[in-house]
């Protein structure tokens, strides 16, 4: 797990072809990898990697197939920066909000433009994403955990704050450029208990308005 919490813009530094996957290499930068060890998480643009091998510059890690279709990482180029965050622990501060590092689908941005210091984006989400995004909901964009600030269709609007732009790769986003989005876990589990069906779970019944309200969870005013 992470918080969407940025904490070095690191670079690909090797990228290998391994029997139809991929194997890669990251310049950790300035990222404290004092006591990371093999088998640990780091997010790389808000892809939750493995740390196969440690190495002065950075790390190795492996990246499957499944990654790779549901991720940009094949466009990926010796050279090119990537958001760094190290998994949180229980001493961590929860300064963003729960990210799993599981990137759900890719959106694209369609305009940039100035709002005094602040910079705006408004970004297209996939048509299977877009139920999930609410306004002054967070969502995780290239491992940033940010808040949408309106909904228009199929867009939403982010707006950086000066401190966010200068430190993460969105510094370098550009109208037609594909990021990597994974939306509020609760909203997905949310999902999955309202839809499961009766004989889904025999055990336990599907989550209503109507079971909530026989539990007296609910107060009609």
């Amino acid at each position: 797990m992470f918080t969407g919490i940025i904490q070095a813009v690191g670079k690909v530094r090797s990228l290998q072809q391994k029997s139809g996957d991929l194997r890669i290499q990251i310049d950790t930068a300035e990222l404290d990898m004092r006591e990371v060890c093999l088998g640990d998480s780091i997010a790389v643009n808000g892809v939750c990697l493995t740390v196969t091998e440690l190495g002065a510059q950075g790390f190795w890690a492996d990246v499957s197939n499944e990654t790779l279709k549901h991720t940009r990482m094949l466009d990926y180029k010796i050279g090119s920066a990537v958001n760094l965050e190290k998994a949180l622990t229980l001493s961590t501060p929860l300064g963003g909000h729960m990210v799993s590092g599981h990137v759900d689908g890719l959106g694209t941005i369609r305009e940039r433009f100035d709002d005094a210091r602040s910079v705006r984006f408004w970004i297209e989400a996939p048509a299977s994403l877009q139920k999930y995004i609410a306004a002054k909901g967070s969502i995780t964009v290239d491992g940033v955990s940010l808040t949408v600030n309106e909904l228009n269709k199929h867009l939403f609007l982010l707006n950086i704050v000066p401190h966010t732009v200068e430190q993460t790769i969105i510094r370098y986003y550009q109208p037609g450029a594909r990021i990597h989005l994974e939306v509020d876990l609760i909203a997905r589990y949310l999902e999955r208990l309202m839809t499961c069906s009766a004989d889904q779970s025999t055990e336990n019944p599907p989550l209503t308005a109507a079971w909530v309200l026989s539990q007296g969870l609910s107060r009609r005013r």
